[in-house]
């Protein structure tokens, strides 16, 4: 759906770890003409290796800086997936979770929530319990980031969702939030029939049932401070709250979860 050292956009055009169009030039132009006429194809394979390389070290050595501002380690077998979600991650191939808006509510032209109808679907879920919510996100994204990142019974790059959305649970006064956590990705369209099988037996597939939830959009970090702020402030705006689980409540996450201003939004279920 969210944070630390997991990137969940990976890095955006021009970003941190990202190599830039006037660095690939400059690679280009170590090679001297006379070389590349005399060795053909083998030095152009090397120069695209070494970059391959630098690009994975470089990605891999930002999301390790970013994780232990979070107190999360970012381990070397994460520099493929991250790579490759890297390069995958063109805003135009995301695929939105379709749903069906049913109401806006507004206050002097302010959005103050949605209520929306999302459908049956399946999503690849990862069960946390980590001291800190921020921890148990990132490391169950980067579970689910092997997994979309062919590590999975295709073989193939799943392609990324929004929004990456985790599963979080208070006390009934609503006054603290658990440690459990369930970070989920949904299931590209194209997939949801046949799932892939994932390779990490914590990874499981969940079918969840059809579910009208009340959204509300809020901007910065996720962290349980927040996270409480925005429940209290939805309760205290819905007409009739108690329509809603008390006790359970998600996350989405759209953007990229190292960023400052990041956009997310907490969901209340309407109770079946």
């Amino acid at each position: 759906m969210e944070t630390g050292g997991c990137r969940m956009g990976g890095a955006g055009p021009g970003g941190p770890g990202a190599i830039t169009l006037e660095e690939l030039d400059g690679l280009a132009e170590e090679s001297p003409d006379s070389a590349y006429h005399s060795h053909g194809s083998s030095l152009e394979e090397e120069a695209a290796e070494r970059m391959d390389d630098e690009e994975q070290e470089r990605l891999l050595s930002y999301w390790q800086s970013v994780g232990r501002g979070h107190q999360v380690d970012v381990p070397r077998d994460m520099a493929e997936p991250i790579q490759q979600l890297t390069r995958n991650n063109n805003p135009q191939e995301r695929q939105s979770i379709p749903f069906t808006l049913i109401q806006r509510k507004e206050k002097l032209g302010d959005l103050l929530y949605e209520k929306r109808q999302y459908g049956k679907a399946k999503w690849a879920c990862i069960k946390m319990k980590e001291k800190q919510y921020e921890q148990s996100i990132c490391l169950g994204f980067m579970k689910l980031m092997r997994y979309i990142c062919e590590q999975n019974s295709s073989g193939l790059y799943l392609g990324i969702t929004v929004p990456i959305v985790t599963i979080v649970h208070t006390n009934e006064a609503q006054s603290a939030m658990t440690q459990a956590v369930t970070v989920a990705y949904y299931l590209p369209e194209v997939l949801q029939d046949e799932p892939p099988h994932p390779f990490d037996s914590d990874i499981i597939i969940e079918e969840w049932p059809a579910t009208i939830v009340y959204s509300r959009s809020f901007r910065g970090i996720t962290n349980e401070d927040s996270i409480m702020r925005e429940i209290n402030l939805l309760a205290a705006i819905l007409e009739s709250p108690e329509l809603c689980l008390r006790d359970t409540f998600i996350i989405a996450g759209y953007t990229n979860p190292a960023a400052a201003n990041r956009h997310n939004e907490i969901w209340f279920l309407q109770r079946p």
